[in-house]
């Protein structure tokens, strides 16, 4: 009866030493768990269910993080002339949005394009440059992960920010203030406007850099992005590890929008009619404003990241 009894103890005891959630696979990346799902089933599948190719959604290698009227479309479209990234089509907002961030990385695994084995996943959302709980949460999914940053004139950023959300109202046909009305209180420049505190580079880049060495950011040059693509894509290829495929004949000046398309397989694409928006008239009095505040900021963020911008 005794050693029924301590046999059952023992079995009790191992049974609680069996993990509650699997483990991380072998060649996870650190801090990753590792979730894979595989792609529906074809008609042509495996005997294992899986289709042939392998196929599946995977947690993104890469996220291009921001920055807000940064760029960060014109950037996905161009990486996505690569063969080896599959993107995620939406913004997917898992990392800055609490209804998101709280039904855990299966329902962010769930909002992933399929991929390849071969092939990068990325995501981007530009919001999550400046959202403070973002980097300590990417992080926790993977430490090893590489971020891209595309950044412009942050002035000029300012005022692509308000002309969005100017021509949302106008679409909505709902009124709405003049950029002035924003920028200016009491005669002087309103530091409380939003516009203005997401190109504080050098803010969010320190929260950022808490978390990641500063070579697992790759920052674009959005200005250049606009006058000459195709150098800086071959950077985004480089720090990503991608064999060079991306070409110089990937990209045509269309006259009429006034920036760069896209080839690809002889097809061409531009981007939504939204994008290139001309900004509202603003007077120079206040731009030299704006100049003059993000002058302190950018020399900041310069010296934090080692590296200089052909900025106002």
């Amino acid at each position: 009866m005794a050693a029924l009894l301590l046999g059952t103890v023992l079995l009790v005891a191992q049974l609680q030493l069996v993990p509650s959630r699997p483990t991380a696979a072998a060649g996870a990346e650190p801090g990753q768990q590792e979730l894979v799902r595989k792609a529906a089933p074809l008609q042509d599948e495996g005997p294992d269910g899986a289709a042939p190719n392998g196929s599946a959604q995977r947690l993104p290698q890469t996220i291009i993080i921001g920055v807000r009227k940064g760029g960060t479309r014109a950037l996905l479209e161009m990486l996505s002339l690569h063969p080896d990234v599959a993107a995620a089509e939406n913004e997917v907002h898992f990392f800055d949005w609490e209804e998101h961030y709280s039904q855990g990385l299966g329902w962010y695994l769930s909002q992933m394009p399929l991929s390849g084995p071969h092939q990068l996943t990325v995501e981007k959302t530009p919001a999550y440059f400046t959202s403070p709980k973002v980097p300590e949460r990417v992080h926790g999914m993977n430490p090893a992960i590489r971020l891209l940053l595309i950044l412009r004139d942050p002035s000029e950023r300012v005022l692509s920010d308000y002309t969005q959300v100017l021509y949302n109202h106008l679409q909505k046909r709902k009124p709405y203030p003049s950029i002035e009305e924003f920028l200016l209180r009491d005669g002087r420049l309103n530091v409380d406007y939003k516009a203005l505190n997401r190109s504080l580079y050098h803010v969010h880049m320190r929260n950022w850099l808490r978390f990641f060495p500063r070579r697992r950011v790759h920052i674009v040059d959005g200005d250049r992005l606009i006058r000459d693509p195709f150098p800086e894509i071959q950077k985004v290829e480089r720090f990503l590890k991608l064999s060079p495929q991306i070409n110089a004949s990937n990209f045509y000046f269309n006259k009429t929008k006034g920036f760069y398309c896209l080839r690809d397989s002889g097809r061409d694409r531009c981007l939504h009619e939204s994008k290139g928006r001309a900004h509202p008239h603003v007077d120079p009095k206040l731009l030299n404003k704006l100049h003059e505040y993000f002058h302190e900021p950018n020399k900041k963020f310069f010296e934090l990241v080692g590296r200089t911008f052909d900025w106002h």
